[in-house]
């Protein structure tokens, strides 16, 4: 694909494949375009790796920070369960938003939490709001015991931000998807890589080995849950693209 902007005139010309379009510049449409190749580019040159969550680095695109919080707010879960620590940044964003909600925790699962992040998160003022679990996501131990920190009657809401693999995803949606409750969601996390099969730091096989696949075939298995992105409460925008690493990411529980 080919794009040239021409700001004088106001236009942005699309050549894909020998097919030709011209859009205005300031229309939705180009927005979209623009955008998509944003977020290819800005994770290829590792954009999300500048922003912390009071005082951890997040690793996450902001946009998405914004759409997940409104989910919870709505969800108010008891408990948030995430696989994948690193920094611990989303751990302590997450505990943030339900001690300002007045209620709910956090448990997090890593195959491996570093001694310098283990010891950042439980030094954090909102430490005791989050429970580190050490172990695989998958390995059938760390799910049973994740599943017994749950009490009976328990609203949970599960992020999937570890292995990015198809299969990982899918054996993970597995494991997790039995502890959500109805009406909220499991997300399986930057499905983006589908898209960056051909940048710098992306790998050929990710067009098809990425959570969406794994997502998708989910759903389609278990009529109980669809994928639907949490609703836009307020929404003045001109159009519906949305800027975000977690495309076909949110799983809701119907039933």
């Amino acid at each position: 694909m080919k794009i040239e902007i021409d700001t004088e005139a106001r236009s942005l010309s699309v050549d894909e494949g020998g097919v030709g379009r011209h859009l205005p510049l300031y229309s939705p449409e180009a927005f979209a375009l623009l955008s998509k190749l944003w977020v290819k580019v800005g994770w290829d040159v590792k954009y999300i790796y500048g922003f912390t969550w009071m005082g951890r680095p997040i690793i996450q695109l902001p946009e998405d920070m914004v759409r997940v919080q409104e989910a919870i707010y709505r969800v108010r879960p008891d408990v948030v369960i995430e696989t994948g620590v690193a920094h611990g940044g989303s751990l302590i964003f997450y505990a943030s938003l339900l001690k300002a909600m007045g209620a709910g925790r956090v448990v997090g699962v890593d195959i491996e939490i570093r001694p310098h992040n283990r010891q950042a998160i439980e030094s954090h003022e909102l430490a005791p709001l989050i429970s580190l679990v050490e172990g695989s996501s998958t390995d059938p131990r760390v799910v049973e015991r994740v599943a017994s920190m749950v009490r009976d009657g328990e609203r949970v809401l599960v992020i999937l931000d570890s292995n990015h693999s198809r299969d990982h995803v899918g054996a993970e949606l597995e494991a997790y998807a039995p502890l959500v409750t109805k009406g909220s969601y499991i997300v399986a996390t930057d499905g983006l890589m589908q898209d960056l099969y051909d940048v710098p730091r992306g790998k050929p096989e990710w067009r098809k080995d990425n959570p969406v696949e794994a997502a998708k075939a989910f759903a389609a298995k278990h009529a109980d849950f669809v994928i639907e992105p949490p609703p836009f409460y307020f929404d003045e925008t001109m159009g519906s693209h949305q800027i975000t690493h977690w495309p076909s990411a949110y799983l809701r529980r119907g039933r």
